[in-house]
């Protein structure tokens, strides 16, 4: 398994196009609801979006790219809302995986999957070992997840496994317990919908990601939403908690191969 840098202990390399892209998929029952028709309408648009962003990251070249579908707070939502999410759920891994295979992509599906139906649990095993060998792109979807969740699953299965240590627990001993501990930590999250928080998504992983939030709907946002996203992105200044006078002298610091 690759072992990532973590924002808090090292300095990650900062990219003009983000490694990890992670977003909050938000607007669809809004989006329905303007146009008088039902909710699922809104979700059943919002996987053609999904479709779309995610060709478009293979194109420029995103190595991961984090969806949240479905939060462990969802679920009090009404019981025939969750009915329907559950099988357009099934629809879609039935209807994209094989896309997603032909075109290089990896898909992880993470969260407390024990409430899903056995049938969706088994599509899912079935779906991650299909393209567990692509590596053009990682698409995870985050199914019956929350933040603090993944950290407490994470700290049980580490006392499980090490139950010699009992204290001074470092972040290094909790990473590779974490739900996505095979990939990076997100570059760059995006919330669509017009709502300005993070909603209980990769508490652990968002620690110093650039946060961006847009008005737009999640089944409006186009290639050239994700633009936007994009290029706000790449006028961040990522200090990671250093001045702005230090990145300076980094940026002006001599090659040392063209030194010797």
């Amino acid at each position: 398994m690759a072992i990532f840098s973590s924002s808090t202990r090292d300095i990650p390399c900062s990219l003009a196009v983000p490694r990890h892209v992670a977003i909050i998929m938000d607007g669809n029952g809004r989006w329905a609801k303007k146009r008088f028709m039902p909710r699922v309408a809104g979700h059943r648009r919002g996987v053609e979006t999904v479709r779309d962003i995610v060709r478009n990251c293979l194109e420029r070249g995103v190595r991961y790219l984090t969806l949240f579908a479905f939060s462990s707070e969802n679920w009090r939502r009404p019981e025939e809302e969750v009915s329907l999410l559950m099988q357009l759920f099934v629809r879609a891994l039935q209807q994209e995986v094989d896309k997603l295979h032909r075109n290089g992509v990896c898909l992880r599906v993470v969260g407390d999957l024990s409430r899903f139906d056995p049938y969706l649990q088994s599509l899912i095993r079935d779906s991650e070992q299909k393209t567990a060998g692509n590596d053009r792109l990682t698409l995870t979807v985050a199914a019956n997840y929350g933040g603090r969740w993944d950290i407490l699953q994470a700290a049980n299965r580490m006392s499980v496994a090490r139950p010699e240590k009992q204290s001074h627990w470092s972040e290094t001993d909790l990473a590779p317990y974490l739900a996505m501990s095979y990939a990076p930590e997100p570059d760059l999250f995006i919330r669509t919908g017009g709502e300005q928080r993070i909603s209980n998504f990769l508490l652990w992983q968002l620690a110093y990601s650039e946060l961006y939030f847009t008005d737009t709907l999640w089944p409006e946002f186009d290639a050239a939403a994700f633009e936007k996203a994009i290029v706000s992105y790449r006028q961040r200044e990522r200090r990671f908690g250093r001045t702005s006078e230090q990145l300076g002298e980094v940026r002006q610091a001599p090659d040392k191969e063209g030194d010797a």
